[in-house]
């Protein structure tokens, strides 16, 4: 679903055009061909943005749905989904909201990703609705200036142009959902990109054993930046564009090459 809202969701009776794949799918025990919908829109090709409108017909809001109010979070369970927001000072609100309101996890507004990092502590703002037993809680909380809640938003991420290019996935930490990518011999980055691997690759060889190759430069890459086809083991060839953040260079949009 190609949509804005911090929970994508479609209602009976709207109307939308997509595309068609073919994938192949477990059924029991049994690997079965299945027809799938994908990259679906609004007509014409608009994003399906409808939850506003949903939400302003079903919740009852401090202020109007607009209001932003700002704050940190003070815990969020991912598992249990939920958690507790503490609302800054210097708020003048008619109702009487408590300092600290619970936030459910489908507030958060993650740019329709899963969430796969702590957000404790964190910065946020969000608006307050009214529940129907009385509880206050946050609503559509997001980064400072409504930026939604993802590991590139907190990382600071710069995209480096659309140009892909070919390496070997050197390394993967099945577990934790990330990687290395060795560059193909030849490989001419980005400037800004290059001079990021040569500084970490500068910073390895100080750190490295006799024994090791603290030289090689090596881009980062996650899971959640590899295309739903590509099945990451050590030693498979890809294509990949680039991008820098907070921890370094790294690689999106992994695709088999």
């Amino acid at each position: 679903i190609q949509t804005d809202d911090r929970f994508p969701r479609l209602q009976q009776g709207l109307q939308v055009e997509f595309g068609l794949m073919i994938t192949n799918d477990w059924k029991g025990w049994n690997r079965v061909r299945c027809l799938k919908a994908k990259t679906l829109t609004l007509p014409g090709g608009g994003m399906v943005n409808i939850q506003d409108a949903m939400d302003a017909e079903s919740l009852q809001f401090v202020g109007a749905q607009n209001f932003r109010y700002t704050g940190t979070v003070k815990f969020f369970d991912q598992f249990r989904g939920f958690g507790w927001v503490t609302l800054d000072e210097g708020f003048a609100m008619e109702d009487p909201v408590p300092k600290e309101i619970k936030v459910d996890a489908v507030e958060l507004n993650t740019g329709g990703k899963p969430l796969r990092m702590r957000i404790d502590k964190l910065a946020i703002e969000f608006g307050i609705i009214k529940g129907k037993n009385g509880e206050y809680m946050a609503y559509n909380v997001t980064l400072p200036g409504g930026t939604p809640i993802t590991q590139e938003a907190m990382e600071h991420r710069q995209e480096e142009g659309s140009q892909r290019f070919t390496g070997t996935i050197q390394w993967w930490h099945r577990w934790q959902g990330w990687g290395h990518i060795l560059p193909d011999p030849g490989t001419t980055f980005p400037e800004a990109v290059q001079k990021k691997l040569d500084e970490t690759a500068s910073q390895a060889a100080a750190k490295a054993k006799p024994e090791e190759n603290g030289k090689e430069k090596l881009l980062y890459f996650r899971k959640a930046d590899c295309e739903w086809n590509l099945r990451t083991e050590i030693g498979k060839k890809v294509t990949y564009a680039v991008y820098l953040d907070d921890k370094g260079a790294g690689a999106k949009d992994v695709a088999p090459e």
